[in-house]
């Protein structure tokens, strides 16, 4: 007897092959994404980039903007995301209450370090980006929203390796060394691993200028209800600011600010 698709799914719902593909679809993706990691970009700039023609751009921005997912400043003819992306997007953070119940936890953290700090998640093997609340200091770290960065070198990276299965902390070694950004960067998996074993222990992992000289940054996971890691939140300033006295304290602060959101949420945190 034939399995009866789930609901919603048709049969080859798992099927990628490129005949259950639409090409047009895909294009448009790979524009919005294109404009989504810039500043804006022109026709032409788009065009090359992608490696279509002008005209093809032309008519999938067009699409686009009919839904209003881009928009073209006239002045300098320059395509940005649209306020129907943003939408979306919001949508996106609607799955989780934990956005909305983080909001409170770093407020606070943010006035006790006078830092910036951020809440993200894991996706595709990078953190993402959900939210943060910026210090007002004129030099200060920024991450808007859908900012995405390699785990092994992100604060809330580590801090949710480290409480992830061994075999998934593994698998991002599989292509070879780890991306280095900066001489700091861990790039070799025995090393990582150490580091891990040792956010564990303290509670609170550590970015020490690894992905961008000169910015340390401190996180802590956050807990569902089956003590799962599945967020983390953080403080990121300048290493002037963090210096290396200081970051017992943040990391007790951060933490902290961990554990408020994870009983906000219902979660249940894990020991080490």
């Amino acid at each position: 007897m034939a399995q009866t698709p789930k609901r919603g799914r048709p049969r080859a719902f798992h099927d990628k092959t490129e005949q259950n593909t639409v090409r047009a679809l895909d294009r448009a993706m790979v524009l919005l994404q294109s404009l989504a990691q810039s500043d804006g970009m022109t026709l032409s700039e788009l065009a090359q980039s992608e490696g279509e023609s002008p005209a093809t751009v032309y008519r999938v921005l067009i699409t686009l903007a009919q839904h209003q997912m881009v928009e073209l400043d006239p002045v300098g003819q320059i395509w940005h995301v649209g306020a129907g992306t943003f939408r979306a997007g919001t949508a996106f953070l609607r799955r989780t209450n934990v956005v909305e119940r983080a909001r409170a936890p770093m407020q606070a953290l943010m006035r006790a370090t006078g830092e910036t700090a951020n809440l993200g998640i894991a996706q595709d093997g990078e953190v993402l980006f959900l939210t943060q609340v910026e210090t007002q200091s004129a030099i200060r770290a920024f991450f808007p929203p859908g900012t995405r960065s390699p785990m092994h070198a992100s604060g809330i990276g580590k801090a949710l390796l480290a409480w992830f299965p061994a075999e998934r902390v593994a698998a991002l070694a599989r292509g070879g060394a780890l991306a280095g950004f900066t001489p700091a960067t861990i790039t070799a998996i025995d090393a990582l691993q150490a580091d891990l074993a040792l956010t564990r222990a303290r509670g609170f992992a550590l970015d020490d200028e690894e992905r961008a000289p000169g910015m340390r940054c401190v996180a802590a996971p956050i807990f569902n209800e089956h003590g799962e890691a599945i967020a983390g939140v953080s403080v990121s300033g300048p290493v002037f600011r963090v210096g290396p006295e200081a970051v017992p304290e943040i990391g007790a602060q951060v933490s902290q600010a961990a554990a408020a959101i994870t009983e906000a949420i219902g979660g249940q945190r894990r020991g080490a």
